[in-house]
């Protein structure tokens, strides 16, 4: 008994773990596209929040 309750719990534990840590992984892929559509001399995209939301929109189409 005891010990289906701290299976339980583990998991439980680690499921907001991975909750919490996804918005980050997201936030650290759209600073590196960021990042790179700088260095990128042909760019099209010369306004940082025109480029941060068109990397945000084209991470999450590609995560689907």
């Amino acid at each position: 008994m005891v010990k289906n309750i701290l299976i339980f719990v583990f998991i439980v534990l680690g499921m907001i773990v991975i909750l919490n840590f996804s918005d980050y992984n997201l936030k650290r892929a759209v600073d590196a596209c960021l990042a790179g559509s700088q260095k990128l001399s042909k760019s099209k995209i010369t306004d940082l929040e025109e480029a941060k939301k068109f990397c945000e929109e084209e991470i999450k189409k590609n995560k689907n």
